[in-house]
């Protein structure tokens, strides 16, 4: 970490005292004429899909990697995942084989820590960072991907970047960046029962729209923030680019310190302690001033679903197809318009009316041992609808390796799931697991945009117990619509 730059004696947020404990170097100017800082990058995270470029120009220009100690690489996005072990010949599509094997080359050649198929490290690139212990409370973490606002859940400022940063981080481990706006999400109360950090911050994304967090770093704060496990603080911070944040943080406190203690890379003894003291203190000043205030009551959420392409048109689970004429804003009418005949839905239909053919379980957002409790304790003792497709997709080894020893495996293949080996699979259309097209799936991914499982896919985000109901059913519904199981 960078030399603390004080931050002038006056109250800070969570967001500006990470950002001050990083500055390298102030820009000059004030207001608008302000030039960016240079930020030091505690962990830079790649994979196989947007690090080819980069490593190209390092080479190129006769550079050297600054930092392979704070570089970890992984293979995620292309990999198929009914492949076991580190097989890369048994990977059909060309472009997926070459950028695995381009990956393993460049890891090799600049001193990259990788975890590629079959190791026991390896999954997807937003889960083995904390799984690992890399990903730590006060850190800046960078990665050639959307969702690196995941690791926002230990009190770290971490964001997606572009192919140019990710070199510009390689060869220098560092970033020049404006300094962002700040926004403070409350969410008080208690969550009902039932009720997930996916419908959370599906309704929280309703709420602002998909561009509200646009130029913030977000701060979940209040009693249901505070109340989460680990697992799901990360769930949260994950879509937060979802709302157009640029990242998302929750304050650390001893959820955090007992996720952490005794992970890999971690610190342990002395270094513990002193890291743990250092810990406490991230957390935004009772005087501090956030640039926009949000407010959300907890205790009123119910489940929820999207019905169109974009994570912001989301519904309860009891409500019904929006009408687009409903929609005051001229724009969202329009965008409305063209959701509905992109998904096939008509206006008025309720959620729970609305049939699919396929449920997805897994991703970055809700691929960890705790989703994959959640779905398996819905779906023991019962069958899949008939003409239902469901994947299982663990999003790491390690999580994979949990889950056996659980016994969830046999749950969800005596359900009738199909249970995968590691990757991002079908959360996005990059890999053999898609959609065909016009086929309708019920996701626990983080996005729902035309095509993002496959041309002419049709997406809808939920929780893992939301996707676990709708599996039995073969229609949208949450466990509370169920049946006993039997012998239950």
């Amino acid at each position: 970490m960078s030399e603390t730059v004080s931050g002038g004696g006056r109250p800070r947020t969570l967001a500006e005292k990470v950002w001050d404990d990083h500055v390298v170097a102030r820009g000059e100017g004030e207001g608008g004429s302000r030039q960016p800082d240079l930020i030091f990058i505690d962990l830079h995270l790649i994979h196989e899909v947007t690090s080819p470029q980069a490593f190209d120009g390092l080479r190129l220009a006769g550079r050297r990697l600054r930092r392979p100690d704070l570089t970890l690489a992984t293979e995620d996005h292309n990999v198929p995942t009914d492949i076991v072990g580190g097989a890369v010949n048994l990977i059909a599509d060309q472009t997926s084989r070459t950028q695995i094997e381009t990956l393993r080359r460049n890891c090799e050649e600049f001193g990259v820590r990788l975890y590629p198929m079959g190791d026991a490290e390896q999954g997807i690139v937003h889960i083995i960072g904390p799984q690992l212990g890399l990903t730590q409370p006060g850190m800046t973490v960078v990665c050639g991907d959307s969702h690196t606002s995941t690791h926002g859940a230990f009190g770290s400022i971490a964001m997606g970047i572009g192919t140019s940063e990710v070199e510009h981080v390689m060869a220098t481990q560092t970033l020049s960046l404006r300094p962002f706006r700040t926004m403070a999400i409350t969410v008080t109360g208690e969550l009902r029962p039932g009720v997930t950090a996916k419908d959370l911050i599906l309704a929280v994304i309703a709420r602002i729209g998909t561009g509200g967090g646009q130029g913030y770093i977000i701060e979940y704060r209040g009693e249901a923030i505070e109340k989460l496990s680990m697992e799901a603080r990360m769930t949260v911070c994950n879509m937060s680019i979802e709302a157009g944040a640029r990242a998302g943080m929750i304050a650390p406190d001893q959820t955090t310190f007992d996720y952490l203690q005794g992970r890999p890379h971690a610190p342990q003894g002395a270094e513990w302690d002193a890291a743990v003291e250092y810990w406490r203190g991230l957390r935004t000043d009772e005087d501090a001033v956030f640039d926009t205030e949000v407010v959300i009551d907890g205790s009123a959420l119910t489940p929820f679903v999207t019905w169109g392409t974009n994570p912001g048109q989301g519904v309860p689970l009891g409500a019904a197809v929006p009408d687009p004429e409903s929609f005051t804003d001229e724009s969202e009418r329009i965008a409305a318009e063209s959701a509905l005949e992109y998904m096939d839905l008509r206006a008025g239909t309720p959620m729970r009316d609305v049939p699919v053919d396929v449920v997805f379980v897994g991703s970055c957002t809700n691929g960890r041992i705790e989703d994959l409790r959640e779905v398996a304790e819905v779906v023991a003792g019962r069958r899949v609808a008939d003409d239902v497709r469901v994947l299982v997709v663990p999003g790491s080894m390690r999580v994979r390796e949990q889950a056996e020893a659980e016994g969830l495996d046999r749950i969800f293949t005596e359900f009738g799931a199909e249970w995968r080996q590691p990757g991002c699979s079908m959360c996005l259309g990059m890999n053999p697991d898609s959609l065909e097209p016009g086929q309708r799936c019920a996701s626990t991914s983080n996005r729902n945009f035309e095509g993002r499982q496959g041309k002419g896919a049709r997406t809808h985000l939920v929780s893992p117990s939301v996707a676990a109901a709708t599996a039995v059913l073969g229609r949208f519904a949450s466990p509370a619509d169920l049946e006993p199981a039997k012998g239950a």
